[in-house]
């Protein structure tokens, strides 16, 4: 069965001086306040697409390294991985780097090595971002 998601921004003024909200519809889960500057200079309280799309990654990486670790016979502790996306004004996104760190008992550091960068490849969101370099910095805690 598909699953489709929703999420709406509602935006008002100018791009420089506007802001608007995203919500996320299909949960009902947040709403995050967003403006340019956020996007292009850092803003604390204030989100942007690249870190919105970062949370996606994170988690679409995490289910799919717990799911091809468990395929290979591996139960997973932990895993963290942090998904730093990297938005250049005037150039776009530019890159997805992947920041892991797993326990995970009884595997060597070449399975480990290679389930993650296969992980990495076949993840959904890792799919749909092929039109980036995406990175991988991976380590068993």
């Amino acid at each position: 069965m598909a699953v489709t998601s929703e999420a709406t921004t509602l935006w008002f003024g100018d791009l420089i001086h506007g802001s608007g909200t995203t919500s996320l519809d299909s949960s009902d889960a947040a709403e995050f306040p967003v403006t340019w500057a956020a996007r292009s200079e850092g803003e604390l309280g204030r989100t942007n697409p690249e870190e919105l799309l970062g949370a996606a990654h994170s988690a679409c990486y995490s289910m799919a390294f717990a799911f091809a670790l468990a395929g290979a016979g591996y139960a997973p502790e932990s895993l963290q991985v942090t998904a730093a996306v990297t938005f250049q004004p005037g150039e776009g996104i530019t890159g997805s780097h992947l920041l892991v760190s797993a326990k995970v008992p009884g595997i060597s550091e070449a399975d480990f090595e290679r389930i993650a960068t296969d992980a990495k490849e076949n993840c959904a969101v890792s799919r749909a971002l092929t039109g980036i370099p995406i990175t991988l910095e991976a380590s068993l805690a």
